[in-house]
């Protein structure tokens, strides 16, 4: 029989009370004080605590504290990637961001879904959709992005958009629901 951590890794249907991604969960917490307390370090020191509580974190990534996340290590970060203030990323299904890009202050990634079927939301299960963002983003102020969206290559989401659907190489996105306002 699978694990609920290896049924939410999956993608599928799981329970998010139980007891090895709850400690999972708590250890997530304790780095997250610890990192969210770090103050002014220097680069080299704000990456190797990303690096210990995160996926994978390129060379010259940078996220400002405080940062808030669900487990961390499903959350792996490009070269030269920056997270302003304030970001919420709920990770119980990888996040993918590519190399260059900028994410503002406030905004979330969203990985965390419930199922539709008002019964089996009663009954405590959720489920997890990736979130893949590539390389030369720019994410602005408050946007968030929920899950299973893709943005594409060098795209710009707009501050406060509400990303549902993916979003083409290049496009600028803004509003919500965000909608295209500006092709390639």
């Amino acid at each position: 029989m699978r694990s609920e951590k290896q049924k939410m890794l999956a993608g599928e249907l799981y329970r998010a009370g139980d007891a090895q991604l709850t400690a999972e969960r708590r250890a997530a917490t304790v780095w997250m004080d610890r990192f969210n307390a770090q103050g002014d370090r220097p680069h080299a020191e704000t990456l190797a605590l990303l690096r210990a509580g995160l996926g994978a974190a390129g060379d010259g990534a940078m996220v400002r504290a405080p940062f808030h996340c669900d487990y961390g290590y499903n959350i792996r970060l490009g070269r030269r990637v920056f997270l302003n203030f304030n970001c919420v990323v709920l990770d119980v299904a990888p996040v993918e961001i590519g190399d260059d890009t900028q994410i503002g202050p406030g905004v979330q990634i969203l990985t965390a879904d419930h199922p539709r079927d008002p019964r089996a939301r009663r009954e405590g299960a959720e489920l997890g959709r990736a979130i893949v963002i590539g390389r030369n983003v720019w994410i602005g102020a408050g946007a968030i992005v929920l899950p299973g969206a893709r943005i594409g290559d060098d795209a710009i989401v707009g501050a406060g958009a509400v990303v549902t659907r993916d979003v083409a190489a290049g496009a600028t996105v803004a509003g919500v629901p965000a909608r295209r306002v500006r092709t390639p």
